[in-house]
């Protein structure tokens, strides 16, 4: 899977794509209602890709109704889960067999590095898609401790129809942590991808139709989210939403399901992560390489990135030389050619944001942009708490340094935020180790590296970046069914005398 080609190999399979462009309802490419489109641009080369449908309200009634039909027709909720899961194993097939076209096309869309794209997004997509396909018949559900007079059981049963809504800087991986359970669970989903970057999910859709999905089960409307994602949580024929995004956004689709139908919503917001280096922290070479990977990995457009780096000062001089080294081997250029590691912004409108803080404090390496929408990786030292730089998500290449003289201000520095989605401990004692990743109100907390956990381990967030559920392992597929109690009477007793 790791195959990575040339630089001139992926030039000529960009020359050739023809990407799908409108809107997938019910199992085929068609035009938006109002016959809109936008044009989606590769943020490397300001180029339009493609025009693709702006869908609009219309075009969510249509795929709620279509979906509707598939679920109560039961021609997938009700198959049987080894037919579901069959399917799914046959489209990670199909995207394994088309894995260099996917990765380009998400690196023209996204601006992300094809390296990534083939390495990381795309085995890691198809893993979940598989991990998921193959849990749901080794998932049991429960008979209740009621006593001889009765038998309860409690089963899942899928939720109905499933919106998602995608953010831009993980395409297709997002669209695998939502799918991939969603589907599996016997739902049907209608995918709204981030307006920049569309097209990864329609070609997905497309192999998952090939995979033999039924129609109508898998719906994509790509658009804007006034004219798609607001009309999708407000849809009172949409029994949940599942977003990923910004705080902001996240926020109004609670909004958007008190004042409808109450549909379940499960948001995976922001976050302004810290790594957190302790005075014992040892091996500095490495805490360099898993802080720099944590910043600056996917160009810093990571809700997990870690954007705050809490150093105590007995080590922070040594730590930062190591760290300002590291930062000098990622290279920024053409996201299609592999031996860079960093490649564009997704649109001009973040690189406006994201450049806007460069000059907010002292830049030991970076602190500039390149034409186009590249911003150099940055380290910035001397940031207090209280700073914007140490309270804002940046979303970019940005890494704020703040020093600390103690184990307990670290952790209160790292605490000292809206969000609580991972964080970073570093030290050489266990037990010290241990304790401040209690005391870290975060949903995801590493010792001595930087991740996410995987597939197997529930990701998601405290306070302001994360409400109602978890993606990944088998906590997922919770969010996309609802539970049900049946509840058998096997005594002997009448009616008049349970009342009696």
């Amino acid at each position: 899977m790791s195959d990575l080609l040339t630089h001139e190999e992926y030039l000529a399979i960009a020359e050739e794509l023809n990407p799908p462009s409108g809107a997938f309802i019910d199992g085929k490419f068609q035009a938006a209602r109002s016959k809109k489109t936008f044009p989606t641009i590769n943020p490397a080369t300001g180029k339009t890709i493609a025009k693709v449908a702006a869908c609009d309200a219309r075009d969510v009634d249509f795929a709620v109704k279509k979906a509707r039909e598939t679920f109560d027709d039961g021609r997938w909720s009700r198959q049987h889960p080894q037919q579901r899961k069959q399917v799914l194993i046959r489209l990670a097939k199909l995207m394994k067999r088309n894995r260099h076209e996917l990765a380009v096309l998400e690196s023209l869309d996204s601006g992300k590095p094809v390296r990534d794209c083939q390495t990381i997004d795309l085995e890691e997509t198809i893993h979940c898609l598989i991990w998921h396909a193959e849990a749901v018949d080794k998932l049991y559900d429960q008979s209740a401790p009621v006593g001889d007079d009765a038998m309860a059981m409690v089963v899942r049963e899928p939720i109905g129809v499933v919106g998602c809504v995608l953010p831009w800087n993980f395409p297709l991986l997002m669209l695998a942590w939502k799918i991939g359970p969603a589907l599996i669970t016997g739902n049907s989903v209608i995918v709204k991808p981030a307006e920049q970057t569309s097209l990864s999910a329609l070609r997905i859709a497309e192999l998952a139709l090939e995979a033999g999905l039924p129609r109508g089960v898998l719906n994509v409307l790509p658009g804007m989210g006034p004219d798609v994602g607001e009309p999708l949580g407000r849809h009172p024929g949409v029994d949940m939403v599942s977003f990923t995004g910004s705080t902001e956004i996240g926020r109004r689709f609670l909004q958007y399901a008190a004042e409808s139908n109450l549909k379940k919503i499960v948001l995976e917001c922001g976050g302004k992560n810290p790594a957190v280096v302790l005075e014992d922290a040892e091996e500095l070479d490495l805490v360099a390489e898993h802080v720099v990977n944590g910043a600056f990995w996917n160009m810093g457009e990571n809700c997990s990135a870690s954007s705050r780096l809490i150093v105590h000062e007995a080590v922070k001089d040594e730590l930062m030389q190591r760290i300002v080294a590291r930062a000098r081997d990622w290279k920024t250029g053409d996201p299609l050619d592999p031996k860079h590691h960093l490649g564009a912004l997704v649109d001009k409108e973040h690189f406006k944001k994201v450049s806007s803080y460069l000059k907010k404090g002292k830049a030991l390496i970076g602190g500039k942009t390149e034409g186009g929408c590249y911003v150099l990786p940055t380290v910035i030292d001397g940031v207090k708490p209280g700073d914007r730089l140490a309270r804002e998500e940046i979303f970019g290449p940005v890494l704020s340094v703040i020093t600390v003289r103690s184990t307990d201000e670290a952790i209160a520095v790292a605490n000292d935020t809206d969000y609580g989605l991972a964080a970073s401990v570093f030290s050489a004692n266990g037990k010290r180790a241990l304790r401040a990743a209690r005391e870290i109100r975060a949903g995801t907390v590493t010792i001595n590296c930087y991740g996410e956990g995987d597939i197997t381990t529930p990701f998601g967030g405290y306070k302001q970046s994360g409400f109602g559920g978890r993606d990944n392992s088998l906590h997922a597929h919770d969010q996309y069914t609802e539970l049900k109690t049946i509840w058998i009477d096997l005594s002997d007793r009448t009616a008049e005398d349970a009342v009696d």
